[in-house]
């Protein structure tokens, strides 16, 4: 129920929407309703059954001599035109009823399309948004594609079941209590049937529906597993083909495909349940009144016209019935997927900003790692143990060690994707965490391993993040990465598209690219996490002089395999096992023969 209270929360944004489609169904229910007893008069006629009124009913007109007044007035037109008249002026009237119920019901869908999409538009920004803010450990936990169906397939059977079906639970029921009403009118003794009815089909629907959310929520998961598998065969393509392992991933994923096709199956039995059954509850009803009703026609009780208008009331109701019966499965049936957004909605950032946090606009003095610890999760070893690390404005600090050392999840403390579990880190002897978000990572540039393009032009892909560049700016900074030239022999130049993470260009290539983006972003701060470890000797040399051009001036730390790239560094710090265990500069360190001489035998041999 908190999920759907949050989802309602977006219909702030639509109120003269809201009213419109509200005011429209009303007005639609009104003259179904109205249609009903509409007729009765036409019967009459029909039948030869209209009673002759030469006199008008005493009293203005109200509820109770309505009736009167419609039969004086048809009685003038018998008299005075002729039945075949008279029946077509109560046709007449039927046709405008019927008109004026459809017109208003097509306005109140008119009105629905726009706050339905719009909601489901919202609904999607949020999450993509949230994505966005929610911290890197949290997908380290997640699967990826499971993400990705709560925000495609979620949210379209959010749309689907929940705000389709809400329509439905609202305006049936105002259909079914009208049509209640008539027949309360007419005969209570009948009406009776009704209500029995309406109560033993809201207990069954009910029970049905527990069972449907449940079952819903288990399909879904299943889909987000489907999800998530597709994402992981796209990605890794290349390594099923090159292990001829298409035949297994296929076996897998059609073992879950079965799953998910069995739950499916047993869902849309129960869902589908509800129409017939309220369609054959409802015949069975019929059954009865024409039975019970036969013997009021029978002792006068009621005139036939006034019985089949009873059966019309009964019959109008039906319909209203069955679709708030499918709609109620539906809403429960979607609750499962609105549950699942509301998961990520409401996921811990864990990285937070305080409210009072101050502004930041420039690097001054050093950057200080203070005693920091780093736990990704309670049962794994701690990533990093108690490290102090004092790097000074303009100075160049290499990290290097074996593959687990805690070298990135360092580095990963300043921009803060991670918080130290422990400790604090130091920017101009501020805590980080009292700055600004947007204002620290501002003065950070990073350069990954991977290179991280999108599928954009060369141009956004260098200007990523930024407004306000020009042309000439983004040119600079590729000539800077040795990335200008390059960029002019691709088909469009700095318009042409890469391709899904830059698939269209090299290794060496794309690197250049993240180079010229921090370039053009001009930070004081660098952090280059294994820059050149995946290129070849050619694209190394083109990217390491390119990376030498944006370390000018600048501070930088390194995080680097390939040591003869940071024997010059000011200072280089050696990592085991999340601890600093040597530090110095390379000739130090080579004369000490400690862990870091090892590093670079192994490397020469």
């Amino acid at each position: 129920m908190q999920s759907l209270l949050h989802l309602f929360s977006y219909l702030k944004n639509y109120r003269l929407l809201i009213i419109g489609n509200i005011t429209s169904n009303v007005l639609m229910v009104v003259f179904s309703i109205v249609s009903i007893p509409a007729i009765i008069p036409f019967l009459n006629i029909l039948l030869d059954q209209q009673p002759l009124v030469n006199e008008l009913p005493a009293g203005g007109i109200n509820s109770e001599n309505l009736s009167g007044y419609v039969n004086y007035y048809l009685s003038q037109v018998i008299l005075e035109k002729g039945e075949q008249t008279a029946l077509f002026y109560a046709l007449l009237a039927l046709v405008v009823l019927y008109f004026l119920k459809n017109i208003f019901r097509y306005l109140s869908q008119f009105f629905l399309a726009p706050i339905r999409n719009g909601i489901v538009r919202d609904l999607r920004q949020d999450l993509y948004e949230k994505t966005l803010a929610l911290p890197l450990a949290y997908y380290s936990e997640e699967r990826k594609g499971d993400i990705l169906s709560r925000m495609s397939v979620d949210v379209q059977e959010v749309e689907q079941s929940i705000l389709s079906g809400l329509v439905s639970i609202v305006r049936e029921p105002l259909m079914v209590f009208g049509a209640l009403g008539f027949m309360l009118y007419i005969s209570p003794n009948l009406t009776l049937f009704v209500l029995v009815l309406l109560v033993f089909t809201g207990t069954v629907i009910g029970r049905v529906g527990k069972m449907l959310k449940k079952q819903s929520r288990k399909v879904q998961e299943r889909l987000g597993l489907l999800m998530s598998m597709m994402e992981e065969a796209i990605s890794g393509l290349r390594i099923i083909k090159g292990f001829n392992a298409e035949k297994y991933q296929s076996d897998h994923f059609l073992k879950e495909n079965n799953v998910y096709r069995r739950l499916l199956v047993r869902l849309l039995w129960r869902r589908d349940l509800s129409s017939p059954l309220t369609e054959f509850l409802g015949v069975t009803t019929v059954a009865v009144l024409i039975w019970y009703g036969y013997g009021e026609v029978q002792s006068g009780q009621l005139s036939v016209a006034t019985f089949f208008a009873m059966l019309f009331a009964f019959f109008s109701m039906i319909e209203p019935a069955k679709k708030f019966s499918s709609a109620w499965y539906n809403v429960q049936k979607g609750m499962a997927a609105m549950e699942r957004i509301e998961e990520i909605r409401q996921a811990d950032l864990r990285i937070a900003e305080k409210e009072d946090a101050l502004p930041i606009s420039g690097f001054v003095d050093s950057i200080e790692f203070k005693s920091v610890s780093l736990s990704y999760s309670e049962n794994e070893r701690p990533a990093l143990s108690e490290v102090s690390l004092l790097v000074k404005r303009g100075k160049i600090i290499a990290l290097v060690g074996p593959s687990g050392a805690g070298k990135t999840s360092l580095v990963d403390l300043l921009p803060r994707f991670f918080d130290p579990s422990k400790g604090e880190v130091l920017l101009d002897g501020i805590n980080i965490m009292d700055y600004k978000l947007k204002d620290l990572r501002s003065l950070l540039g990073i350069v990954s391993q991977e290179p991280v393009l999108f599928n954009d032009t060369i141009f956004n892909n260098i200007s990523f993040g930024l407004t306000d560049v020009t042309k000439t700016e983004v040119e600079e900074a590729a000539r800077i990465a040795h990335a200008h030239d390059f960029i002019l022999e691709t088909e469009d130049g700095y318009q042409t598209n890469i391709g899904d993470r830059g698939i269209k260009l090299s290794g060496g290539q794309r690197q250049r690219l993240t180079i010229a983006r921090a370039v053009l972003a001009n930070p004081p701060i660098l952090i280059l996490d294994e820059a050149t470890s995946s290129l070849d000797s050619e694209s190394e040399k083109l990217v390491q002089d390119a990376l030498n051009k944006l370390m000018e001036n600048r501070t930088t730390i390194v995080i680097a395999h390939r040591l003869s790239t940071i024997q010059h560094a000011d200072e280089i710090v050696v990592m085991k096992d999340g601890q600093i265990v040597e530090r110095g500069t390379h000739k130090g360190l080579m004369r000490e023969g400690g862990e870091y001489g090892k590093l670079v035998e192994l490397q020469t041999f």
